[in-house]
């Protein structure tokens, strides 16, 4: 059964930072690309970042590109998100995602809030 995990989310005032962790398992976490995308309150969901199998290539929407990280670790079977110099704009859900099968995988979500 394929599982996500999410965590690291929390409340931090704008310019701040978190790092938002996906641990990964029913499945060869290392075969497979890793998304993570996030949803608004009132708004549909938006992609944020993807990283390939081997971690070698990434990619960032642009309202995130420059700000926020994606990395894996394939030995912790873990997805990361970086993210620095939060805008209250960038609060959010947060989830990470793997298309398993033909089929979209989501975990529960991370609350990200930015707000003084």
């Amino acid at each position: 059964e394929v599982q996500l995990v999410e965590s690291g989310g929390g409340l931090v005032q704008p310019g701040g930072s978190l790092r938002l962790s996906c641990a990964a398992s029913g499945f060869t976490f290392t075969t497979y690309y890793m998304s993570w995308v996030r949803q608004a309150p009132g708004k549909g969901p938006e992609w944020v970042s993807a990283i390939n199998s081997g971690g070698g290539s990434t990619s960032y929407a642009t309202s995130v590109k420059g700000r926020f990280t994606i990395s894996r670790d394939n030995a912790k079977n873990t997805v990361y998100l970086q993210m620095n110099s939060l805008k209250a704009e960038d609060t959010a859900v947060y989830f990470c995602k793997v298309l398993f099968g033909f089929k979209d995988y989501w975990g529960q979500g991370t609350q990200v809030t930015v707000s003084s």
